[in-house]
């Protein structure tokens, strides 16, 4: 009986561990990435629609790297930015953009380490490398 026991226990404990690991609340580096990931696809989509106003095309670009100092900067810009308050989408990414914002500079500023401060390369997006299969 203390085998079958102690085989319960330890299932037990190690179910107890694997539902607690997938529950964990983000940390504050992944939910930055997150979130910039997210607007980076955004604002590619917005660009790329066909139904969106032309003054989509002189938003300033919006490539997020957090591991980037310029990063606060671009996000600044881009919300500041007064074209295109009368499309829904935009003000949606720049509601997106000021929440970064404000997590990058209140939540996670002792968290997040910044590796460069290139701003150009912030500029021209970096294409993945290709997955050769």
């Amino acid at each position: 009986k203390l085998p079958t026991m102690k085989m319960l226990l330890l299932l037990s404990a190690l179910l107890s561990a694997a539902l607690l690991a997938s529950t964990a609340p983000p940390t504050c580096y992944s939910r930055v990435l997150s979130l910039s990931k997210e607007i980076t696809e955004s604002f590619k989509e917005l660009q790329t629609s066909k139904t969106v106003d032309s003054c989509v095309e002189t938003l300033p670009r919006l490539y997020l790297d957090i591991h980037n100092y310029c990063v606060l900067a671009k996000l600044r810009d881009f919300v500041a930015y007064p074209g295109c308050d009368r499309v829904v989408e935009v003000n949606k990414l720049k509601e997106k953009a000021r929440s970064l914002y404000t997590i990058l500079i209140s939540y996670c500023r002792r968290d997040l380490v910044f590796l460069t401060d290139d701003c150009n390369a912030l500029e021209i997006p970096i294409s993945p490398p290709i997955e050769h299969s």
